[in-house]
């Protein structure tokens, strides 16, 4: 058994990569998965399958109602955009599926996860094409999290071990994250990255997570495994 690790698993291509990796790294994951009222939130069933593929033995979901803030695409009744060029947005403009504040609130969840379980490292599968759209995956706004961890608990003044947050992917291309996937052996066919999946869980193809996904799978040549709505582009 390897030194425990909280892994934040939303069932998607790039957090299924990231608990992919800390396993490799010879971590014993502690899976985590949010249900905050999010509009694709198929997404826990594609996580609770990608926990059963990599031998998770813990992984436990998270209850959050985020809708009754509001103020996003994902939890509140707000049209998911469409088709937008993956060159828009940048600066200072986010699109409306940015959800205010996700990360930093789910890495608190994490933090106090990794108290009880006693574990100092954290994973989270974020990475460089999500800065434009969240501000939250930058790496300054992570580094200032693991400083902030070392600050504000038991774990970080108790003069043992500092607490990690671990982002493998945050320099790499969608193109590199599939492919070290693929190194890895992962089933993308198990996961959802989709913003709005129809009932039966196939992706849109179209929102502003399927379009840099699917472009990804285009980069590295194959398809997507993932089941989609119609025949995508």
């Amino acid at each position: 058994m390897g030194r425990p690790a909280i892994v934040l698993l939303s069932g998607g291509l790039d957090s299924t990569t990231a608990l992919a990796l800390a396993k490799e790294q010879g971590f014993t994951p502690y899976a985590l998965s949010f249900d905050y009222g999010q509009r694709n939130a198929v997404e826990l069933t594609a996580a609770r399958r990608v926990a059963r593929e990599l031998a998770v033995e813990n992984h436990i979901t998270s209850t959050i109602d985020l809708r009754v803030f509001g103020g996003s695409a994902l939890t509140d009744d707000i049209e998911v955009p469409k088709g937008a060029s993956l060159d828009e947005g940048g600066g200072n403009e986010f699109s409306v599926d940015y959800v205010p504040a996700r990360n930093t609130i789910f890495l608190s969840f994490a933090l106090a996860y990794a108290e009880v379980t006693g574990a100092t490292d954290i994973f989270t599968g974020v990475n460089a094409g999500d800065y434009s759209g969240s501000p939250d995956h930058r790496p300054e706004y992570l580094d200032a999290y693991e400083a902030m961890a070392n600050l504000g608990t038991k774990t970080g003044v108790s003069g043992g071990r500092r607490i990690r947050l671990h982002s493998p992917l945050i320099h790499m291309s969608d193109a590199d994250i599939i492919r070290t996937g693929m190194r890895l052996d992962i089933d993308y066919a198990l996961t959802i990255s989709c913003y709005d999946p129809d009932p039966e869980g196939r992706a849109c193809g179209a929102c502003g997570a399927c379009r840099p996904r699917l472009k990804g799978f285009a980069d590295v040549g194959v398809a997507d495994p993932a089941p989609y709505v119609a025949e995508t582009p």
